[in-house]
C-alpha cells in the first residue's frame, strides 16, 4: 500500500458530500483533480470504494469502512500538528463553524484577523441552510453557529453580532411609478423563494403572513445567488438580504423597490450550546469576537447604514 495522507482527506471528504463536485468545492480543488486523487487511491485496491448508479455516485460498504480508518488516521494527523504548535506555545486545534447561506458575507470577517494571527487554528466552516446549521449545532458537530433567525427549541447562548436588513429587489430594468408602493406590488411582480429550511425565507414568509401579503410565488430556487440571477434575469422579484446583494446594486444589474414596512430587519447572532465545553481556539475565538465585533462592523459594514 502506498496512498498518501492527501488522498485519504480527498476520499474522506467525497464519502462525506456524496459528489465528486461538492468535494472539490469544499477542498478548493478541480473536478479532475479529485477524480485523479480517488482514482489513484482506488487503484490500491482489488475492492471498489464507490459506485456509479445513473448519475449518483455511492460509497460502498467497504469504502465506508476505508473512510472510517481515513478519518483515525487524519485526526492522529491533525493531533500531532497541534501538540507540536502546543509545544511551541502557539494557539491550535480546529475551530467549527456552520454558517447559514448569507452568512458567507458576514464570517470572514469576523474571522480574518484572527485567523491570520493564530497560524496554528485549522478552521472547518460549513455553509448551508439555516435547517443543516442548527441540526449540526444539535448534534455538537460545530463550536458555534451563526444565524440571523434564533432556534426557539435549543438551550443557546449567543453574541448579537449586527443588523441583517432585506429589501424586496427587481432587475435594474424594471421601470416603478412610485416612489414608495404599498402591499399592492406584490400583486404585480411574481415572488422568487429560497427553499425550506432557508433562513432567510424564514424570515420572509414571517412578514409575509403577519402583513397578509398578497404575493404570487413564482419559482423556489436553492441558494441565494441562482435567486439573484433569476432576478437579473428578469423571471420575478425577491426579497434578499442587503448583505449579499451590495455589488449587484452598485454595478446597476438589481435595485431596491421601495415598499412600504421595509427594510424588515433581523439580527445576526453568534450562537452556541449552553455549557459548551470549549476547546482553547474556542475560547479565544468567542473573546476575539467580544472584543473586535465594533470595530469590524465599522471597518466593513458601514456602507449598510445608507440603504
Amino acid at each position: 500500500m502506498n496512498y498518501t495522507l492527501h488522498q485519504l482527506q480527498v476520499f474522506l471528504k467525497i464519502t462525506q458530500t456524496q459528489s465528486i463536485t461538492k468535494a472539490a468545492e469544499e477542498l478548493y480543488l478541480t473536478q479532475p483533480a479529485v477524480s485523479i486523487q480517488l482514482k489513484n487511491l482506488q487503484d490500491q485496491f482489488d475492492i471498489p470504494l464507490t459506485e456509479v448508479i445513473g448519475r449518483k455516485l455511492f460509497v460502498t460498504d467497504f469504502g465506508k469502512e476505508i473512510a472510517f480508518a481515513a478519518e483515525k488516521i487524519l485526526n492522529e494527523v491533525y493531533a500531532i500538528n497541534y501538540k507540536t504548535m502546543a509545544h511551541k506555545g502557539k494557539l491550535s486545534g480546529r475551530l467549527k463553524l456552520s454558517v447559514v447561506s448569507t452568512g458567507k458575507y458576514v464570517m470572514p470577517y469576523f474571522l480574518s484577523k484572527f485567523m491570520n494571527q493564530n497560524e496554528g487554528i485549522e478552521l472547518q466552516m460549513d455553509v448551508t441552510n439555516r435547517a443543516k446549521v442548527i441540526e449540526s449545532l444539535e448534534k455538537n458537530e460545530v463550536d458555534f453557529s451563526l444565524v440571523s433567525v434564533l432556534p426557539d427549541n435549543l438551550n443557546i447562548d449567543k453574541v448579537e453580532l449586527m443588523q441583517n436588513k432585506l429589501f424586496l429587489i427587481a432587475n435594474a430594468k424594471e421601470k416603478f411609478k412610485k416612489k414608495k408602493h404599498d402591499e399592492k406590488i406584490f400583486e404585480e411582480f411574481p415572488l422568487i423563494y429560497r427553499e425550506a429550511g432557508s433562513g432567510t425565507r424564514l424570515v420572509m414568509e414571517r412578514f409575509i403572513e403577519s402583513n397578509k401579503l398578497p404575493v404570487r410565488k413564482k419559482m423556489e430556487l436553492t441558494s441565494n445567488e441562482a435567486v439573484k440571477q433569476a432576478v437579473i434575469a428578469g423571471l420575478g422579484c425577491s426579497i434578499m438580504p442587503l448583505i449579499g446583494i451590495k455589488s449587484e446594486l452598485t454595478q446597476g444589474d438589481l435595485r431596491i423597490i421601495p415598499v412600504k414596512g421595509f427594510p424588515i430587519t433581523s439580527v445576526w447572532h453568534l450562537i452556541w450550546m449552553k455549557n459548551k465545553n470549549f476547546s482553547p481556539a474556542a475560547n479565544a475565538f468567542l473573546e476575539h469576537i467580544k472584543s473586535e465585533k465594533e470595530r469590524i462592523i465599522q471597518d466593513n459594514f458601514d456602507w449598510t447604514n445608507g440603504y
